[in-house]
């Protein structure tokens, strides 16, 4: 058996608007400019306080905290109005893999365990994924704690196993723990930072992932 663990937002599901607008809100409400979106792009896939850590260094701990606390209850509702998409052949790439009797899949998430089964029930893919692994119990990005949680949990070696990312973090991470990378063009990363980061492949639609994670497990 394989394993093949995929990241979401920017990966999965094109959650960008949702992420832009709580963040902005979230500097609205303690005094602060909000950031072009770029730059608040930059940081998805990274734990949230980290990534506040990072968007807003020269505020203190209690003035991070609190850009936190705003950006989840704004993207709670967000979240509430209308889930983020799956971007076009997400869905089709899990029914295929899912159909394979030699590969498992698992999560690796920036998000907290509410919001990916938030996801994950929005979606209609509640039993698809063998193991979830989020930030509530891991360090951020790109430490290897998820992966190797989802390694144990799946019984799975590191040599038989890939992650599939659209951030720099995703990469890094899958080299820190021994796993291949392969990166997608669609996420809010440049290609150059996946190559830079040590992806194996950056794949420019579902179709061709799909593929390459099929010539990888044969």
């Amino acid at each position: 058996m394989r394993l093949v663990v995929f990241d979401v937002d920017g990966t999965l599901v094109d959650s960008q608007n949702h992420i832009t607008h709580a963040m902005g809100f979230a500097f609205d409400q303690v005094g602060l400019t909000p950031l072009p979106k770029a730059q608040v792009l930059s940081i998805v896939g990274l734990s949230l306080p980290v990534a506040v850590a990072q968007l807003a260094p020269e505020v203190d701990a209690d003035t991070q905290a609190r850009i936190v606390a705003a950006y989840k209850d704004s993207f709670m509702r967000a979240r509430l109005d209308s889930a983020a998409p799956l971007y076009d052949g997400a869905m089709a790439c899990l029914d295929r893999l899912a159909d394979r009797d030699d590969l498992m899949l698992a999560v690796a998430t920036g998000k907290s365990r509410r919001g990916l089964d938030a996801m994950i029930k929005a979606h209609g893919l509640q039993g698809r994924f063998l193991s979830l692994q989020t930030a509530d119990g891991h360090p951020s990005k790109p430490h290897p704690s998820m992966l190797q949680a989802a390694l144990a949990e799946t019984g799975t070696q590191a040599d038989r196993a890939v992650m599939i990312g659209d951030t720099s973090f995703d990469m890094l991470m899958a080299g820190a723990a021994g796993l291949a990378g392969f990166g997608v063009s669609w996420g809010y990363h440049p290609v150059e930072a996946l190559h830079g980061a040590g992806a194996v492949r950056v794949l420019d639609d579902f179709a061709t992932l799909t593929q390459a994670i099929e010539e990888w497990a044969a």
